[in-house]
């Protein structure tokens, strides 16, 4: 009898212990601000063609449903999210499908097509950065409403502030339109892309963030849009943006450590993926991939967005092949893989 007592005991301990490990979360919040690589569904509420809410879009999400997530399935935060104990996916705040309760532990702001440049925003008519931050004021508001000023600036203090950013300031905005490459050299422009940065990031920590991610550009020049567009050298990765996209690299880095000596308290980390997924598209068969220079919707060449409707006969029938979903944009498991590495890179000191 003693015996069955104490199996008991030890089974409602360890029940207790996963409970605990469950929702013992490393932060108490992911907070997503930037462009289609993390919206997760914003522009579905917005005027815009840039737009993901039609299959096949999140065929492999749960359920089968597209999201306005420009992915197969889920993307990196969702992942950043899962890792960090919080929920599998991170909503998008336009989305009248939830309230301040699921934004709580995790919201995103992001609009895909946008840029550090307002111009850039411009371009498809989506949210500009400056808009994303009023949004974030507004949920500052519903957040101490909800949760109490006390609690609510504890989460906003602790909660994990991820930035993703700036592909489209160079591919849809800088060397697509006139206007800002007859103003700056492209090393001019970086400069003033890094300058609204450093602006961004000094207005999230006066309105009490404190950990922040800034992230990288990826080896932009090897999008099979980049691709298709370089016939004269056999479609190989276009060098001279995965060099821009380095250089841009390398200055964000130099502003992680700017910010983290002028603003106290603050905790800037640069979240790079830019080597995990080069490496990817070099050697793809060491992730479990077929194909790196083809995207899996419709042809593969050049389609995002409504050239990827799912009528088209030539969209793969297995994302999990391909490194790129769209011509633009990675499938889930190419996300989840640069989520793991930015987790136990970048971020490891926000979630340990």
């Amino acid at each position: 009898m003693a015996h069955n007592r104490i199996s008991w005991l030890l089974i409602i301990t360890q029940i207790f212990l996963l409970f605990l490990a469950k929702t013992n979360a490393k932060i108490p919040a992911i907070i997503v601000f930037g462009d289609s690589s993390v919206d997760s569904g914003n522009n579905n509420y917005i005027q815009t063609i840039a737009r993901s809410d039609f299959m096949p879009y999140g065929r492999d999400f749960a359920g089968g449903r597209p999201t306005g997530r420009f992915s197969n399935g889920r993307i990196t935060t969702d992942f950043i999210s899962e890792a960090a104990g919080l929920k599998a996916t991170v909503p998008a705040y336009l989305d009248p499908a939830y309230n301040i309760s699921d934004f709580a532990v995790g919201v995103s702001f992001a609009s895909a097509g946008t840029g550090y440049d307002n111009a850039t925003a411009d371009v498809l008519g989506v949210i500009p950065l400056w808009k994303e931050l009023e949004y974030y004021k507004e949920y500052q508001k519903k957040l101490r409403t909800y949760l109490g000023d006390e609690k609510a600036n504890k989460v906003i203090s602790e909660a994990l502030y991820a930035l993703s950013l700036g592909t489209n300031d160079f591919l849809e905005n800088y060397y697509t339109m006139p206007q800002r490459r007859s103003q700056y050299t492209v090393d001019q422009y970086q400069t003033f892309l890094i300058g609204i940065a450093k602006n961004f990031v000094t207005n999230l920590y006066n309105l009490g963030a404190r950990k922040i991610s800034l992230g990288g550009l990826p080896p932009m020049g090897c999008m099979p849009l980049e691709r298709t567009s370089n016939m004269a050298n056999g479609n190989e990765c276009l060098e001279s943006y995965n060099i821009v996209a380095m250089n841009f690299n390398d200055k964000l880095s130099g502003l992680v450590i700017e910010l983290n000596k002028e603003l106290s308290g603050i905790q800037v980390v640069l979240s790079n993926p830019y080597n995990i997924m080069l490496q990817m598209i070099k050697k793809p068969s060491i992730y479990g991939f077929e194909v790196a220079s083809l995207a899996c919707c419709a042809t593969g060449l050049f389609e995002m967005g409504y050239a990827c409707d799912r009528y088209n006969l030539f969209t793969c029938k297995d994302a999990n092949k391909y490194i790129f979903w769209d011509a633009f944009h990675p499938t889930e498991k190419t996300d989840r893989i640069i989520a793991d590495h930015v987790v136990k890179t970048a971020l490891s000191k926000f979630l340990e």
